[in-house]
């Protein structure tokens, strides 16, 4: 093997070159860093992108998409060392509960610190459970759960979770709204109830038994009915069901194709009911109703587009003007409120680090000129307002804007303050220490 060796040099001249290097070296890096590409904090989307939901998915992708530019194009997150760029990584589920688990994997192997989902609450407690596991095995890399749509009670009740945190209202919270609606509805006399079979459609169900028990016990309910979900083709047994059993009013969770296909199914058979439902609004719903929809069919949320003043509608604008084509007209507040909260969260913490995270978002706050909200620390559940709003035809008056280019939109019927959607939570959280 060669030797190598040093020219003799006196202590104070070897001092002396071995401060210039490592000056020499500062100054190359100091240079180097404007160049130097700055590695993103990524939030890894679980959720369908293929498949009969595939448009719920992407809508998703588009809001989270819009809310990550909106912070960089303010400089990013920062962070003590510097600012940070979002960005997005989307991980096609497929709507299932295996395939979400190993999207899971694939995220984790990836660095990646933060999981938003939503889509079903079946594969929302299956993330929570393994992300519970992955954490207690790898403390040095654990991760969130931001949960943008996934609305079983359980998941901030029984099976909350520190590592989970709910930025949509809860099923009861969600059918607490519509009843109180339809408290107010002297014409609402024989309910039928039609669902998804799986979770969340089966807690929909209970909360309206209860929820209609207590608050308007006078009415009748003459169906409750869960069906497949993802696998119905063709509603029309179904209408003729609750056409049968004499109901003036429907009450329901579907979402995604199952909502569009129910909604087309009633307007065909000419059926005239109102239908009280969760997702009403959603993708296709308003445009498969028609006139059937008008004054009929209401929806509950956070938001819409109709819903405020000024900011509410630059807002909205600003929504269609990235995504100007009518098909991509659907619009979620709260996943933007959701990236602007773990946004600020990070900033609090000065990391990324999941407890850190985590501890920041409890008790955090959302404001800006048209809606406020807050992060409930025992459950990690967001508290903010919600409104019941009624179809209507933009054409008649009354609505500034059309769902989707068509020709339909909601108007506010009823509005609930964030104080009074909150409900009590069971939930025991096993803080980290």
């Amino acid at each position: 093997m060669p030797k190598f060796s040093l020219p003799h040099l006196s202590p104070a001249r070897f001092l002396f070159l071995l401060l210039a290097t490592l000056l020499l070296s500062l100054a190359g890096a100091a240079f180097a860093a404007p160049g130097a590409p700055v590695k993103p904090i990524t939030i890894g989307m679980i959720d369908g992108v293929s498949g009969p939901f595939a448009n719920a998915g992407e809508a998703v992708r588009r809001n989270l998409q819009l809310a990550i530019e909106r912070i960089n194009a303010r400089g990013g997150v920062h962070l003590p060392q510097g600012a940070r760029p979002l960005a997005l990584a989307v991980f096609d589920n497929k709507q299932g509960v295996e395939e979400s688990l190993i999207a899971l994997r694939q995220l984790t192997d990836q660095g990646i610190p933060f999981v938003a989902q939503g889509n079903s609450s079946a594969v929302a407690t299956a993330l929570i459970d393994a992300i519970n596991k992955h954490n207690a095995r790898n403390p040095q890399q654990r991760v969130l759960l931001l949960n943008y749509a996934a609305v079983d009670p359980a998941l901030t009740n029984e099976k909350c979770s520190f590592w989970h945190f709910r930025f949509d209202a809860s099923a009861d919270m969600r059918m607490h709204a519509l009843t109180e609606t339809i408290r107010t509805d002297a014409r609402a006399k024989r309910v039928y109830l039609i669902g998804q079979d799986y979770s969340f459609g089966r807690q929909v169900a209970e909360a309206a038994r209860t929820q209609l028990a207590a608050k308007r016990p006078d009415i009748a309910i003459v169906g409750d009915e869960l069906h497949p979900i993802g696998r119905i083709k063709d509603f029309a047994p179904y209408i003729a069901k609750i056409k049968a059993a004499g109901a003036d009013t429907v009450i329901t969770g579907n979402w995604g194709n199952d909502l569009t296909l129910l909604v087309k199914a009633a307007r065909d058979a000419g059926l005239a009911l109102k239908f009280y439902t969760f997702y009403g609004n959603s993708l296709g719903a308003p445009a498969a109703l028609g006139d059937a929809g008008v004054d009929r069919v209401r929806a509950v949320a956070e938001w819409h587009p109709n819903a405020g003043g000024a900011d509410s509608d630059a807002f909205y604008r600003a929504f269609r003007k990235r995504y100007p084509q009518p098909a991509d007209d659907y619009v979620h507040l709260r996943m933007h409120l959701m990236v602007e909260m773990l946004a600020a969260a990070i900033e609090k913490a000065g990391s990324t680090e999941a407890a850190a995270v985590a501890r920041a978002l409890e008790g955090a706050q959302f404001r800006n000129a048209f809606h406020q909200a807050d992060m409930r620390a025992a459950d990690h559940q967001l508290i903010q307002p919600l409104h019941v709003s009624v179809m209507k035809k933009q054409a008649e008056g009354g609505i500034r804007f059309d769902n989707e280019g068509s020709g339909y939109g909601f108007k506010t019927e009823h509005y609930l303050p964030g104080p009074q959607t909150a409900l009590p939570t069971s939930c025991r959280m096993t803080r980290p220490q």
